[in-house]
């Protein structure tokens, strides 16, 4: 197969944003056996015009139907497998075996992908995947680029690897965690976590009720759990070396803006791959242009370690508009997300758009009228940008210093 750009798509604006942005395949998932219940995630009907602007653009889908069910779940399966089958999405992802079973009886023309949730780490649990039917198996995140080469090698060649480039670590080992179901009754492996590594923590004494003693060496507490995201972009070619078919971004609970920035990055960074030329700093630079926390590398060169002084997010550009149309000498029609006015300074990023300054000289309403500032959410309004630039361009602004 062609190697492959894969992102994530929580709801339709999202997948609008990787398909303009670059990708080549997305993945997203239903109401119900995805893992992550609060992204939005997508109707049937809204699947179903999904999968009808992916074909468009010959782009894959892929639908996530990765939980892991209890028993009284499975009835409702069937159905929805079916349902999947019909749409016509390329494949759907699993990751347990007696969903698989399933999707083999109720959805027999889709291609079958098994999650990193199913923790496969060596070339013998990957082979075995194979020999039961997938297609593809999503690589645990702990492995090392020496151990993806090693299963490449000792893997069927027909046998497609997924791996993940850039997104949130978890704590846990690929999402195995029960810390969510212990302390809030929400499961983690049926798509409810509530993110407790996230939280700071402190030691209370048994007869000091309220009385809350850091665990670090100051008066702020510890994020003892906390965990860093991974940025592999510098890395892609070591990526390709050890044999990776899909490179694949964590984040479908995340942002259109972060959809689109980063997809927009690795598909530079991947066709530069592809090429043999570096990657132009610019493009390199728009992963720090997303909310995230410290960077590292994953398992892929070693332990990756914590980072444990806090559990905020490292969030130092914000949207301010979105880009609806633009005609050839750069007149924008665009919607607000934040306000703005004139003299404040913005920059323009958009698809296979690289960063450019917008300084703010002139604002006017939809009928020319003029005006200082912008600020009611999804106003529309006209703005002078320094080249022609395609619809689902962005504007954003720095927030810190």
């Amino acid at each position: 197969m062609a190697l492959e750009l894969l992102a994530p798509a929580g709801d339709m604006e999202r997948l609008e944003m990787a398909l303009a942005y670059g990708a080549d395949a997305v993945y997203l998932a239903g109401e119900d056996f995805g893992l992550r219940s609060f992204a939005g995630n997508f109707s049937r009907d809204a699947l179903a015009r999904a999968v009808a602007v992916c074909r468009a653009r010959g782009v894959a889908v892929y639908a996530a139907c990765n939980a892991m069910p209890r028993g009284a779940e499975l009835a409702a399966l069937p159905d929805w497998l079916s349902f999947l089958d019909a749409a016509g999405i390329n494949a759907v992802i699993v990751s347990d075996l007696g969903v698989l079973t399933l999707a083999k009886q109720y959805a027999p023309t889709l291609d079958i992908h098994v999650s990193t949730q199913a923790s496969v780490v060596n070339h013998l649990t990957a082979a075995a995947w194979h020999d039961l039917g997938a297609k593809r198996v999503v690589l645990a995140r702990e492995l090392s680029l020496a151990e993806i080469a090693e299963i490449r090698a000792k893997t069927p060649p027909a046998l497609e690897l997924e791996a993940f480039v850039h997104g949130a670590m978890c704590v846990s080992y690929s999402g195995r965690c029960l810390l969510s179901n212990y302390m809030t009754g929400r499961d983690a492996n049926r798509g409810a976590c509530a993110q407790p590594c996230r939280y700071k923590y402190a030691l209370v004494e048994e007869k000091r009720p309220g009385e809350y003693f850091p665990i670090g060496e100051d008066a702020d507490g510890a994020y003892i759990l906390n965990s860093r995201d991974m940025c592999m972009i510098d890395h892609i070619p070591a990526l390709l070396n050890a044999g990776v078919d899909s490179l694949k971004i964590e984040g479908r609970a995340k942002s259109a803006y972060y959809a689109a920035v980063v997809t927009g990055a690795y598909r530079h960074a991947l066709d530069a791959a592809l090429s043999g030329q570096p990657l132009a700093r610019q493009w390199r630079d728009e992963v720090e242009k997303v909310s995230h926390r410290p960077y590292a590398t994953g398992f892929y060169f070693g332990e990756p370690g914590q980072y444990t002084e806090d559990g905020r997010y490292i969030r130092d550009w914000q949207v301010m508009a979105l880009v609806l149309s633009c005609d050839e000498q750069g007149l924008a029609r665009c919607s607000l997300r934040n306000k703005f006015a004139v003299g404040d300074a913005l920059e323009l990023i958009g698809p296979d758009i690289p960063p450019a300054a917008v300084p703010v000289t002139a604002l006017a309403d939809t009928g020319g009228a003029p005006l200082s500032e912008v600020r009611n959410p999804q106003m529309e309004f006209l703005i002078r940008l320094p080249r022609a630039v395609p619809p689902l361009s962005l504007l954003r602004k720095r927030v810190t210093v």
